[in-house]
């Protein structure tokens, strides 16, 4: 029995390692890191190239991979699936424009791995 329990402990503290280690400082950057790696988990268990992460009265927030080849990518596939035409990107926010409005699309980079982009709510309605 107190083998097993040892075990049992060793996996949780090898996972909690894994955890810090692939995350590290990103863990708190966006305050409850719970909602964030739940939707990674979900997100790398799915075919879709992003993740709801959460919503607030004015924005959806996502997370993708990020990849260096096609950085940003999946906001600006998820824009253009909306009828959003992408002008340019300007810092870290991205510009779509569609029937005369624009809108820009915050992003930042959340791990090495992972960024996070909010869309607004009104554009969605």
């Amino acid at each position: 029995m107190k083998k097993l329990l040892i075990a049992v402990f060793l996996i949780f503290f090898l996972f909690l390692g894994f955890v810090t280690l692939r995350f590290g400082s990103a863990l708190t950057q966006e305050g409850n890191p719970v909602p964030y790696l739940a939707a990674i988990g979900q997100y790398e268990l799915s075919n879709n190239g992003y993740h709801e992460v959460l919503r607030t009265t004015n924005r959806i927030r996502y997370i993708s991979e990020f990849e260096d080849k096609y950085p940003l990518g999946m906001a600006i596939e998820y824009m253009e699936s909306l009828g959003w035409e992408f002008k340019e990107q300007i810092g870290s926010g991205l510009m779509f424009e569609k029937g005369g409005e624009t809108i820009t699309i915050e992003t930042r980079q959340y791990s090495k791995h992972y960024f996070i982009w909010d869309v607004p709510r009104e554009i969605l309605n």
